[in-house]
């Protein structure tokens, strides 16, 4: 008597049903997070679309709802604590700019500024470039020099100090990556140019659509960078 056939069938005929259980086999699909960051790019399209228009009430309607939207993404995503922090704080920053008042733009800036604070204990000690430093602080001094004359003697300090972090957050987010760096880029030219608007500068057509168009790529592609960073690293959601 032979004994019993056990070496396992390799042909084509046997492969296929395993290849199709496998086929077949559902991947799970973040799909919340897909529905926040479309909710976010909706939320964009309206507030930009409404800016260009000159619908106001839809930039009131909007603005408020970006940062709460990409914030939650990030979460979905399981992104560190400070990175939604600073997206909030973002969010703070955007309702207090909305009112028409002097203590509301420096508690937006103060918010921000916290904002700031968080996105640079979030990038740590990682290495960037002496070179695109010295570039960021000539930019800087430059900025503050040309800008000093046409502001209001009482935010002549506060924009001169808000000025200085935001480089160095604009800076430090190199760190992570050509997204997060352009990002922090972004972010600094998106708040030079409301500086330029309040020392009463000559300005792009539809100031407001590019200081915005500016601001929402800039939060995007932080929290696009800090993401891939992490990933690419070691995750954590601490």
């Amino acid at each position: 008597m032979n004994a019993p056939d056990t070496t396992p069938d390799t042909t084509p005929a046997a492969a296929a049903p395993r290849t199709a259980l496998l086929a077949s086999t559902p991947t799970p699909a973040p799909t919340l997070s897909r529905v926040l960051l479309g909710a976010f790019l909706l939320a964009a399209a309206v507030d930009l679309g409404s800016l260009l228009a000159g619908a106001e009430t839809g930039h009131l309607v909007a603005k408020p709802l970006l940062m709460p939207l990409l914030a939650a993404y990030a979460a979905t995503r399981g992104a560190p604590k400070l990175l939604v922090l600073a997206l909030l704080l973002g969010w703070g920053g955007d309702v207090l700019l909305l009112l028409d008042a002097d203590w509301a733009f420096l508690a937006g800036m103060g918010s921000f500024a916290l904002g700031h604070v968080c996105y640079l204990t979030l990038f740590g000690r990682r290495r960037t470039s002496p070179a695109l430093g010295a570039l960021y602080a000539a930019a800087l001094a430059g900025t503050v020099v040309a800008l000093w004359p046409g502001l209001p003697a009482d935010l002549r300090i506060p924009v001169a100090g808000y000025s200085l972090l935001l480089t160095a957050m604009a800076y430090r987010a190199s760190s992570l990556g050509v997204l997060a760096g352009t990002g922090g880029a972004l972010f600094l030219l998106s708040d030079t140019l409301i500086a330029t608007g309040i020392a009463e500068w000559p300005q792009l057509p539809a100031p407001d659509f590019w200081v915005m168009l500016t601001y929402i790529a800039a939060q995007y592609l932080l929290t696009a960078g800090g993401l891939k960073a992490m990933y690419g690293e070691r995750r954590t959601t601490s």
